[in-house]
């Protein structure tokens, strides 16, 4: 989907994505709070539509995988917005809860969850969370939250069994900035990468988008902005 607002003049690598935030939040003073929170709405939006796409019945649950990073933050902010919306989601951590510094953006947007009494599960390893995807069968999407362009080198477990465990899910999935284990910069699985019908990506594409075959991993990409003005990516020539 083309986007309206402005943006780098060509799709950023891992290190351009890095530093757009860094001039955002310390050269310009945008809390990462102020970004996450414009970043998962704006992939609520997507989500949204692409829900009512398919069709899906007020009230339909949407399953929201969430890592305990950056990328998880923006999907337990979705997750929030969606109940907004009147969708039902379905939050689960790929980890411990007892483990997220609720002091980061991320630990921030799930104490919040918490605090309005929605359940947030754990599933830290795939078999987990394979079992807890299983155990939701009417579930009219799944949302790839779990990794962002932060990864790199190959996936170890339980990383590895957890993208295989997301990509194994036969439901349409939309992921979050970058589908999980999808090289930002090359393209290419780093040992697995699960495959979405969409990827709402932040600021810009990433370069990796455009390698061969990368595609069936991303699908459609939808570009939407967090609030970065363009001295945040003056840097990209």
């Amino acid at each position: 989907m083309e986007s309206t607002f402005a943006r780098p003049p060509r799709p950023l690598s891992r290190a351009e994505v890095r530093e757009v935030d860094r001039r955002a939040i310390e050269d310009l003073g945008l809390p990462g709070l102020v970004l996450m929170e414009n970043a998962g709405r704006g992939l609520t939006a997507a989500v949204d539509r692409d829900l009512r796409a398919r069709g899906a019945p007020p009230g339909a649950e949407v399953l929201v995988v969430c890592g305990r990073g950056n990328n998880g933050g923006d999907g337990f902010v979705l997750a929030r917005h969606l109940l907004l919306l009147g969708w039902r989601p379905r939050v689960a951590l790929a980890g411990r809860l007892a483990l997220v510094d609720r002091g980061t953006d991320a630990g921030v947007n799930l104490a919040v969850l918490e605090r309005a009494g929605e359940q947030v599960d754990e599933a830290p390893d795939g078999a987990a969370l394979a079992a807890w995807l299983a155990a939701r069968p009417g579930a009219a999407l799944v949302v790839d939250a779990l990794y962002g362009t932060g990864l790199e080198g190959a996936l170890r477990e339980p990383g590895l069994g957890l993208v295989r465990a997301l990509d194994q899910d036969p439901r349409p999935r939309v992921a979050v900035d970058i589908p999980s284990g999808l090289d930002s910069d090359r393209g290419v699985p780093l040992g697995a990468a699960a495959r979405a019908v969409r990827t709402v990506t932040f600021v810009h594409e990433k370069v990796g988008f455009a390698a061969p075959g990368a595609r069936v991993y991303t699908g459609e990409v939808e570009v939407v902005a967090i609030g970065c003005p363009a001295f945040a990516w003056s840097h990209v020539v």
